[in-house]
């Protein structure tokens, strides 16, 4: 089977980083543009360190700068996750090539339009460009053979009590992508806490002995300290790869059509997605979303992916 042409629009980011190198070194995928969205930082951080993390694993696809934030509000970052520069802990190569010449809304049309296959969107960050490109190029929407999204829960949030940070940053643009007909996979907190990057990860990445894995241990011991801070997890959760890994290899998680809606007005709940699990109300599924995860064939397949990063010169 030929790989998947993929974009991957992003908000880099620890897990994006990741996301970056599983997109690119998976055999199964063929990532043909690294597009970015104001989320984990502000659009011009997240937009350099997608380039860093291109410079870093001798990545050379077009990367593209997208919106500067939500379809209604501010931006706020995560700087209590990510740091500063939204990817804290490490030292990261300058950038080896320029941004495209075109945003990321019309990099992703372009990129649809002339693909001789159906191309696969990954968003891992807020749905504000894929939402942009639905609402102004609703004609090439037959050419996306679906989007994969890591974002929401079924259960609590992690931005909100009920909202997980990719929606709640744009609950709009989150209710245009869900009601849009695509053919939707949510990798939701549900799936994404199981991954996660435990001491036998950081054994197999110290074993590598190569400086991409060398910085990616850098990054992961940043982002599991701030995880232990803040959620009290032991083993930080590597949220944004497991869409990718879905995508990949669908076999590694369990997939339920629901219906899923986005709360805009809760006083408490805005961003929350209302996953219907039990079909109480009768509305027709409009996703598919991974609740279990193959943990152990995920992390050979991540492993193996920054592996391959690593002989890259």
């Amino acid at each position: 089977m030929p790989p998947i042409p993929v974009i991957l629009d992003c908000d880099p980011g620890h897990d994006d980083a990741l996301a970056i190198i599983l997109a690119a070194f998976d055999p199964r995928i063929d990532l043909l543009a690294i597009t970015t969205v104001a989320g984990n930082g502000p659009i011009e951080k997240v937009t350099e360190n997608a380039l860093r993390i291109c410079a870093l694993a001798g990545i050379k696809v077009p990367v593209a700068k997208g919106a500067a934030g939500p379809l209604n509000g501010i931006a706020e970052s995560a700087v209590n996750i990510h740091g500063a520069s939204a990817l804290d802990g490490a030292e990261l190569p300058e950038p080896t090539f320029a941004l495209a010449s075109k945003n990321a809304i019309e990099l992703i049309a372009d990129l649809v339009e002339s693909s001789e296959n159906s191309v696969s969107l990954v968003a891992t960050g807020p749905l504000t460009n894929i939402a942009m490109f639905i609402s102004r190029y609703p004609r090439l929407l037959p050419k996306v053979r679906d989007l994969t999204f890591m974002g929401g829960s079924a259960g609590r949030g992690n931005r909100t009590p009920y909202a997980e940070f990719n929606i709640w940053s744009d609950p709009e643009a989150a209710a245009i992508v869900l009601h849009s007909g695509l053919k939707i996979t949510m990798c939701g907190l549900d799936v994404t806490h199981k991954a996660l990057a435990t001491k036998e990860v950081f054994a197999a990445l110290s074993a590598m002995k190569t400086p991409v894995a060398e910085t990616i241990i850098g990054l992961l011991k940043y982002f599991a300290s701030t995880y232990e801070d803040i959620f009290g997890f032991d083993d930080p959760p590597l949220h944004d790869p497991v869409a990718i890994a879905v995508l990949a290899n669908p076999d590694i998680t369990n997939l339920m059509p629901v219906n899923v809606e986005i709360e805009l007005n809760g006083l408490h709940t805005r961003g929350a997605t209302i996953v219907d699990l039990h079909k109480v109300t009768g509305r027709e599924a409009n996703l598919q979303i991974a609740l279990d995860l193959d943990s152990d064939q995920f992390w050979q397949d991540m492993l193996a992916a920054i592996v391959q990063a690593g002989l890259i010169k």
